[in-house]
């Protein structure tokens, strides 16, 4: 009598392959040594962690092993592996091991490793921070090394949740994250971007090629600026310098722009700032304009409410000659920042020196003034609000021998790498809602592993639009037009419904790969033998 069983498949296949070829088992084995007791490595663990968060099952951690139910671990894994092996004790523990080892030192090695085995380009470090919200109690650490879960500045807008801070630097080549580093819950992104700058100063003089460290203005501080004149950086100026409005407004004044696209253009300036040379780039977009003339048309909106307000006290009070009256709207209109004070008429209001009906020869005691005014729309200073608002200053002290303003501009827009990044990691579907554990060390070394599964992620994308480049190939994307540069998250859909069917006859097992498509097959077949294998495909 025969048997069948399914099993899903789907693009775990496709991870699992991902893992093994970069040898992350391995790596974590030989520095988190395996307990000969333990069904399955502390390497194993952490891969079945990295798959559960990537499968975007929306489970938790100690949900794990339902998860792997009716998948093929022995495709994923290796044979003898079995669902409830990854339960809570075994994770928690290796969560406990990773921490033992240090997180930040596990990941940066095994992250080094990768980015030389993919020949990862590192010559831009971009740096960024996000924080994680908590909800629970958790009980402080007997080690005084691990990080506090308190309350502080919340980039999830939830101050009234406990929180996690991750710092992260990835590559612009492929986003791909090589330094990671979880910090107090109240730490502050100066704090953070200062120490990272101290840190990189060995690291990146003892490089064979030059390296440049980009970050957003948070790490343009005159208490970092030690640091930032022996490293070649590239940041945003921050907009609270007085200087930086200065320099705005002198470009708009100069109006010298290169072209930098069709929608795109800068200014440079040559300066001497916190005892530095540098170079600071005015960048102006279309794109900007456009999004900021709409912020200014709000604002200039909600200011015309509030000075209807305003007029309606002014036009109730009297005042002795015109010009006190005229010098109050004056007054008034000082604090516009997009409309002009407008008289429509003075009203005279005169006092007799007799009671009663007066007479043209009654004699006048006073005289009181009554304004009547309006705020008008002062376009040509809206007009200067918005080419302000859509301007922002990128600067750098990296000689232009070294990076043209061209290559220092694309080198900044490369920050959203990073943010791609955090994005990625707090996708209500990634296990982000895994912060059950409620030690402090444990969380540090889960926020450890959900990076791993981002190095794993992004480099498998890195992997398939490089080779999608190289054969000049393309994939549908979602509205079915050809694409060279899907996201992986895309092609983990499109590889939805794929299964291993097990049949057993007579004590013979057959195993057959099911639910194929011709798109699919057109992408496992662009991941190599390995994979094409494992799907019980011919490599094409």
């Amino acid at each position: 009598m025969a048997s069948v069983y399914v099993e899903r498949l789907d693009h775990l296949g496709l991870l699992a392959s991902t893992i093994r070829d970069l040898g992350l088992i391995g790596m974590i084995d030989a520095r988190l040594v395996p307990d000969e007791q333990e069904e399955i490595t502390p390497g194993e663990a952490v891969a079945g962690m990295i798959l559960n968060g990537l499968g975007f099952a929306n489970r938790p951690l100690s949900l794990t092993p339902q998860f792997f139910a009716h998948k093929p671990l022995d495709l994923l894994f290796r044979g003898g592996v079995h669902a409830e092996m990854f339960n809570r004790f075994k994770l928690g523990r290796t969560l406990d091991e990773v921490y033992a080892y240090g997180c930040d030192l596990l990941f940066s090695e095994l992250a080094v490793a990768v980015c030389t085995q993919e020949g990862i380009d590192l010559r831009f470090n971009h740096l960024d921070t996000t924080s994680f919200a908590l909800s629970g109690d958790y009980v402080p650490d007997s080690d005084e090394h691990a990080i506090t879960i308190t309350h502080g500045y919340s980039k999830d807008h939830r101050p009234d949740l406990k929180q996690a801070v991750l710092e992260l630097m990835v590559s612009q080549d492929g986003g791909v994250p090589f330094v990671s580093k979880s910090w107090d819950g109240n730490a502050s992104d100066t704090q953070i971007f200062q120490e990272r700058a101290a840190a990189l100063l060995a690291t990146l003089k003892r490089s064979p090629t030059p390296r440049y460290l980009v970050a957003d203005s948070k790490l343009y501080h005159e208490d970092n600026a030690a640091n930032l004149r022996q490293l070649g950086f590239i940041t945003r100026i921050p907009n609270t310098l007085k200087l930086v409005a200065q320099v705005i407004g002198q470009a708009l004044r100069e109006d010298t722009w290169h072209r930098l696209d069709e929608t795109t253009r800068y200014q440079r300036i040559e300066l001497c700032h916190y005892g530095m040379a540098q170079r600071w780039l005015v960048v102006s977009s279309q794109a900007a304009l456009e999004r900021d003339k709409a912020s200014v048309n709000k604002a200039q909106q909600r200011e015309a409410e509030g000075i209807e307000k305003q007029l309606f006290h002014l036009q109730a009070q009297r005042f002795e000659t015109p010009a006190a009256a005229q010098a109050a709207l004056g007054a008034l209109a000082t604090s516009w920042r997009y409309h002009q004070g407008e008289i429509l008429r003075l009203i005279a209001h005169k006092h007799y020196a007799c009671k009663g009906r007066p007479t043209p020869t009654t004699p006048i005691k006073s005289i009181d003034w009554q304004i009547q005014a309006q705020g008008r729309p002062d376009h040509e200073k809206m007009a200067r609000h918005i080419h302000h608002k859509g301007c922002f200053v990128v600067g750098t002290n990296i000689e232009v021998g070294h990076l043209s303003d061209l290559e220092v501009i694309a080198a900044y827009k490369g920050q959203a790498q990073a943010e791609g990044g955090f994005r990625f990691l707090k996708d209500p579907l990634f296990f982000v809602s895994s912060l059950f554990v409620k030690k402090p060390c444990r969380i540090q070394g889960l926020l450890m592993v959900m990076t791993c599964a981002l190095l794993v992620y992004s480099v498998a994308q890195r992997r398939l639009r490089q080779y999608l480049t190289r054969q000049n190939e393309t994939i549908p994307n979602q509205i079915n037009q050809p694409t060279a540069r899907p996201t992986l998250r895309w092609v983990f859909q499109l590889l939805e419904g794929i299964h291993r069917v097990r049949v057993t006859v007579q004590g013979k097992v057959h195993d057959l790969i099911e639910g194929l498509n011709e798109v699919q097959i057109k992408i496992l077949r662009l991941f190599g033998e390995e994979v094409c294998r494992l799907y019980q495909i011919s490599p094409g």
